[in-house]
């Protein structure tokens, strides 16, 4: 038994030193998504107003040959006048005519709104511009923060993730359930804890438990916490085994 033990209080080490690790990143890993998802939505809108900007262009350069096209229609119409035999063509002539100088007028107001959104999307592009940059400056500098903590703690962190999986294996697997189902329902993720002067976690434990505790012939669990408890020598024990 002091051999599951002992193991349990490997793998409890394991454990809390690779949440160490992992605290070390803090909240950069989630920070760095949350930057990149920025840059992907800046640059979505660029594209989109960049794409706004060139079918604004291209319509006002349809709509100014179009416009020039209705004059020399409306010129020729007007010609045509002259000329006619009766009012019935001197009439449709005329309603042509309108008809050209509508076209026009309209096309006169929307060219305006055209060159006034123009106007306006080359400010939001510019503005948009500036977010990404400023942005990706940030990505830069978050990511280079993350880089520098995941390279310094990685090797340590594989070899504590291999000698995890070792452990796992070695362990009966019905300690290995326990441990991690207890784990998993743990906030801070300790399972297993020492008895420190008659206590586990400050919580101190009754006379006879403490004394079941130093057999370590047996798995104790805390009444009050429900988690493991062992000797402490144990976790010293897997401190020399662990060194990493």
């Amino acid at each position: 038994m002091e051999d599951v033990l002992q193991q349990l209080a490997n793998l409890q080490y394991i454990d809390s030193r690779i949440d160490e690790i992992r605290q070390l990143r803090g909240d950069l890993p989630e920070e760095v998504l949350d930057i990149e998802t920025n840059i992907a939505r800046f640059n979505a809108k660029i594209n989109q107003l960049e794409e706004e900007a060139d079918s604004l262009k291209s319509e006002k350069a349809r709509l100014e040959n179009e416009i020039e096209v209705s004059k020399e229609k409306t010129k020729k119409y007007e010609e045509q006048q002259l000329t006619v035999r009766n009012n019935r063509e001197y009439d449709a002539l005329t309603k042509e005519i309108e008809s050209q100088k509508t076209f026009v007028e309209n096309s006169v107001l929307r060219i305006e709104e055209i060159e006034k959104r123009v106007e306006e999307v080359a400010g939001e592009l510019e503005e948009q511009k500036q977010k990404l940059s400023e942005t990706e400056e940030l990505h830069k500098n978050k990511k280079e923060n993350l880089d520098e903590v995941i390279e310094s703690t990685k090797n340590e962190e594989d070899k504590l993730l291999e000698k995890r999986e070792e452990l796992e294996k070695e362990l009966d697997s019905r300690y290995v359930r326990s441990y991690n189902r207890l784990r998993n329902g743990l906030s801070n993720g300790i399972a297993v804890v020492a008895m420190e002067r008659g206590a586990a976690l400050g919580m101190s434990l009754p006379p006879q438990t403490q004394v079941e505790v130093r057999r370590k012939n047996k798995v104790i669990i805390d009444e009050n916490s429900g988690r493991i408890v062992i000797d402490p020598s144990f976790f010293d024990e897997a401190k020399k085994q662990l060194q990493i």
